[in-house]
């Protein structure tokens, strides 16, 4: 089995470099370890970036290391164009370009830590055609996924 493929909102991220523990810490290590692949956005960059220096500056200079060491693949914000066809996929605009990129990077499990938006309405696992969880969701269906015989 290829390793599992996840993309990272910018929540995800967030806790996954300023937690010291969580499963989304968890998960950036086993990324760390080539255990699995995460997968981030252009946009979910500046938005991690933005966040961690109004609530955790200090945090910064971890987020670039772990951006490094997990050798996490930052894809291309979709396009206006690329947008256009999806605005009715998320309540929040803003989250429009988030889920395209996950569903264009094609990856299987999109992890989010913003239960309104993502997970609370569930259709937009359903338009999308994406498994969406938080990160402790995210971790047992990995754990699954690596301790299924192969």
């Amino acid at each position: 089995m290829p390793e599992p493929k996840l993309f990272f909102d910018s929540s995800a991220l967030f806790a996954g470099v300023f937690s010291p523990s969580g499963a989304a810490r968890a998960l950036l290590l086993m990324a760390e370890t080539s255990l699995i692949s995460i997968v981030i956005s252009e946009q979910v960059i500046a938005e991690t970036e933005y966040a961690l220096a109004r609530k955790a500056p200090q945090a910064l200079i971890y987020f670039r290391e772990a951006v490094r060491l997990t050798n996490i693949l930052i894809v291309r914000d979709p396009s206006r164009q690329d947008l256009a066809a999806y605005q009715d996929i998320i309540r929040d605009p803003t989250d429009v370009p988030i889920v395209v990129a996950a569903m264009r990077a094609e990856v299987d499990f999109l992890v989010t830590l913003n239960r309104r938006h993502f997970i609370d309405d569930p259709q937009v696992a359903a338009r999308s055609g994406l498994r969406i969880g938080t990160a402790g969701d995210a971790l047992a269906w990995v754990r699954d996924m690596l301790n299924k015989p192969t």
